[in-house]
């Protein structure tokens, strides 16, 4: 910020430049995009004060936020792909079939099994009865662990059937 003659001038910066230094789990990190937010267990934002800045750097200009996972390392599962996509691949839904989506929670618990938490939609259930079957035949997953001891996560399931069609809107009635 500039100011000339009692008028206030502001720099317009890239937005790089206007990010604050995100910490997660101790480790600085580009983006958090990716985080879930039903892994993350603690958010802390600090200013960009002199304290700050000489504890953390320059990096810290634009302040600091600190994150805290609910684990130090994610659950995994055990393949070459997401767990979306393996369960997709193995759902039968034919191409004649109605474009059906079904969207679950599900908790990965301390021993690798998958439970369903919670269901956030389903528009077909014969879908729904389908992926359930997949999933209890799914491999278990490489379970979350804190300070070395498995812990449970949480994981949102997305799958739409068939694939790369579109939902179809729902009619809406208005009245005049």
């Amino acid at each position: 910020m500039l100011i000339v003659w009692g008028v206030v001038l502001c720099a317009v910066l890239p937005a790089a430049a206007q990010k604050p230094l995100y910490i997660v789990n101790g480790t600085p990190r580009e983006e958090i995009a990716s985080i879930p937010p039903e892994d993350i267990e603690r958010v802390e934002s600090l200013p960009a004060d002199e304290q700050t800045i000489a504890r953390y750097g320059d990096g810290a200009s634009n302040g600091v936020i600190l994150i805290t996972l609910r684990y130090d390392q994610p659950a995994a599962f055990p393949s070459d792909s997401t767990y979306s996509q393996y369960i997709a691949r193995r759902v039968v839904w034919n191409d004649t079939d109605p474009v059906a989506r079904v969207i679950l929670r599900y908790k990965i618990t301390t021993d690798g099994t998958v439970v369903v938490d919670q269901e956030l939609e389903v528009t077909d259930k014969r879908l729904k009865r389908r992926i359930l079957k997949v999933m209890e035949e799914a491999p278990k997953w490489r379970p979350a662990q804190k300070d070395g001891v498995p812990v449970e996560s949480e994981g949102v399931l997305r799958i739409q059937l068939p694939e790369g069609r579109r939902m179809p809107r729902q009619a809406e009635l208005v009245y005049r």
